[in-house]
């Protein structure tokens, strides 16, 4: 093993005279940290990973963080009922609330607790403050716990270091969106600052939903409730503020966060033109790092306060729905609202001091503390699940809450090592503890063996596990018997191995592709009790394999031109069913084309091609429609300090639709925009 390790060694040689080429010919999008927490060659990191920068961006004529991710190969995003929150679909991995992808800003966790996402009020990240964005597939590294599952999103904003000045714009388009932002940099002696400020409102696209939920109980009980067919509520007003400030070996960031949102399709896919999200989101970090000799050291403290609130009661149902209980003439209401604080501490130490041994050591505490709940309705529910109606709207916060305050402590270590076991060979290996207050703990193990075959090669094979906690609802949720909590469920887990090359072809000419399969046991699914009638509790009974690849190619044909053509195949069933588990697609092609046109004209281009969503067990209904959808955007920037750009999204006008839940209550999904024009302008200072 030893004499073949040093043949390979000789023949191989090593690629880090390469890498300042590359970094010349792709940029910024050529490293990554996401992996191993320090920099390094994206070609060589210890997972499958892809940076996409604010160049990229800006010449894909983005507005929001959801239209760069579906830019990345193996991830599609969908979106879930309700508000259209996005559920991040990575590698065929779905659920109704998407708690298994992980969302990072500035390295902090921006999960919520009451469904395990970033909150059903989520409402969009504007990109113009985004500086980069790492994403990582599978649970490709040590340093991430809880909900580093089927994948990993850090959006890292831009600091006074990549801001010139100052900058402003407003956008106006479509569906009566309009938007305007500002931002510049700030000199206070030794710190440098900056500030965001950005408004946005839109009315939303009002497409119509034919049928819902209230239909199917027309038909059942005899009424005549629904407000279907109708349009689809997605107004929104965004408001977001960001604080960047940097002093020597010490970083401090203050962002805030309020959404006013429509609630789609209605939180029980009944329409409900009436109700509004309002959520707010404060969250501050402060960060030290240092170097010394042959160690490096760093430590993060952040803070989350998160709020989900209603200004009058949400309608479930529409007035005069009808139940075997009774009648609501004003409609069936409820407003369960949540109020959480979240503390989080993490501090590490590196030491290069052993040749061939990068080793990386780390603490953590988090105190998530779901501290005030509130609920006001007009209904209680009957033992079968069936709501009984009330006279009017009372709080019963004390007498018969969705869910008391709850609290959850975690305390975690981690070991992480970067060994050159030869000149071209590398095995990371790490191993990640994580003890919670009120379900014990877990272990995870993470390793990958990189390989430098060549100068223009470099293969990965990549093993590791990975766990998501239980979210508050499916632990503690008290009132409702459809999906009553369990304290003792136990986390999700997933194992994956996966194997990735990536080929410099040429200086301008790269290709990656990667092989996976992985195995996802003790899924919790809300199941019936054993008492027929009595509802459902949440239970640790689902189990999925999956197996799929991405490849890559992405071109410089010449300067001032990059292309890119991404495509994703994945399969996935459900064990339990021997079915497959549906919704996320089986195949998808995504293309990108950035040309600068001389000095002052860019233009860009996407083609997304999504095909073979199939239903879930138990939905009767065809296979969701397959999809094609362009995108084009074109900018002018004169040497003037102003520039304009034209965006049109969904060219062709496609029918683009994502799918509704199983049985299917919203019969023809969830319609998506349709054809879309936004005009920007701004002004640089």
């Amino acid at each position: 093993m030893r004499v073949w390790i040093c043949c390979a060694a000789l023949l191989g040689t090593a690629a880090a005279a390469q890498e300042d080429e590359l970094a010349l010919a792709y940029g910024d999008s050529a490293t990554v940290s996401i992996a191993t927490g320090a920099p390094q060659s994206l070609r060589r990191a210890p997972a499958v990973a892809m940076v996409i920068t604010a160049e990229q961006i800006r010449a894909m004529g983005a507005k929001d963080l959801d239209e760069v991710l579906e830019r990345v190969p193996g991830l599609h995003v969908a979106r879930g009922p309700g508000a259209y929150p996005p559920l991040y679909q990575v590698r065929g991995v779905h659920s109704q609330f998407n708690p298994q992808t992980l969302m990072l800003q500035n390295g902090v966790p921006l999960t919520t607790l009451l469904v395990g996402n970033r909150g059903n009020g989520w409402g969009g990240l504007p990109v113009a403050h985004i500086a980069r964005i790492e994403v990582m597939l599978s649970p490709g590294s040590a340093l991430y716990g809880a909900d580093a599952y089927s994948g990993v999103i850090n959006v890292i904003t831009k600091s006074a270091a990549e801001v010139k000045n100052g900058e402003a714009g407003v956008r106006a388009g479509s569906f009566g969106a309009r938007e305007a932002w500002a931002q510049h940099t700030l000199g206070l002696g030794p710190v440098q600052g900056l500030w965001h400020l950005q408004w946005a409102r839109e009315d939303g696209h009002r497409r119509t939903i034919e049928a819902d939920a209230q239909s199917f109980n027309d038909r059942s009980f005899g009424s005549a409730a629904s407000l279907a067919p109708g349009p689809v509520n997605l107004a929104r007003e965004a408001l977001d503020a960001h604080l960047d400030l940097a002093w020597a070996k010490w970083h401090a960031r203050l962002n805030y966060k309020q959404r006013e949102l429509g609630t789609g399709v209605g939180v029980s896919q009944a329409l409900d033109p009436f109700s509004l999200y309002y959520t707010r989101r404060w969250l501050g970090d402060l960060s030290w790092q240092s170097d010394f000799g042959n160690w490096s050291a760093g430590s993060q403290l952040s803070y989350l306060h998160y709020q989900q609130r209603y200004k009058q009661p949400l309608m479930i149902f529409p007035p005069g729905v009808r139940f075997p209980t009774g009648v609501f003439p004003n409609g069936m209401q409820g407003a369960p609202e949540t109020w959480e604080n979240q503390w989080r501490w993490q501090g590490h130490l590196q030491w290069n001091g052993f040749s061939g041994h990068r080793l990386r050591l780390g603490l953590g505490a988090e105190d998530l503390d779901l501290y005030r709940t509130r609920e006001r309705k007009n209904f209680l529910f009957a033992a079968n699940g069936l709501p009984i109606p009330l006279p009017e709207v009372i709080d019963q916060s004390e007498t018969a809450p969705f869910l008391r305050p709850q609290r959850r402590r975690v305390v975690y270590a981690y070991a992480q090592d970067d060994w050159q076991l030869a000149r071209d060979w590398t095995l990371t290996a790490g191993l990640r503890v994580d003890r919670f207050s009120d379900f014990g703990s877990t272990t995870n193990p993470r390793l990958a063996l990189v390989w430098d075959a060549a100068q223009d090669l470099t293969l990965k094979l990549l093993h590791g596990r990975a766990f998501r906690a239980p979210a508050f609802n499916e632990q503690y949720s008290i009132s409702n018997p459809v999906a009553r909590g369990n304290p003792d469920i136990r986390p999700e887990r997933l194992r994956s191995t996966e194997l990735a090359l990536v080929w410099q072809l040429q200086l301008e000419l790269q290709l990656r592709a990667s092989l996976y399969q992985q195995k996802l046991s003790d899924i919790i699914r809300s199941t019936p009790n054993a008492v027929a009638g009595t509802g459902t509790t949440f239970n640790n009974t689902g189990d999925q394999r999956g197996h799929g690849g991405e490849l890559s190619l992405v071109w410089q044909p010449r300067r001032g031109l990059s292309l890119e053509a991404h495509a994703s195949l994945q399969r996935s069933r459900d064990l339990p069913t021997a079915t497959a588990v549906g919704y996320a697609p089986e195949q998808r092609l995504y293309l990108v084309a950035d040309w600068q046109a001389g000095a002052d004209w860019r233009l860009g281009a996407q083609l997304n091609d999504v095909r073979r969503r199939l239903r879930a067990a138990g939905d009767t209904r065809p296979a969701i429609p397959d999809y094609r959808t362009l995108d084009l955007s074109l900018r002018w920037s004169p040497p003037q300090p102003w520039s304009l750009g034209l965006v049109l999204r969904n060219l062709t006008n496609a029918d683009v639709r994502e799918p509704s839940l199983a049985p299917g209550r919203i019969v023809n999904d969830l319609p998506q925009a349709p054809r879309s024009v936004s005009l920007e302008g701004s002004w640089r200072f």
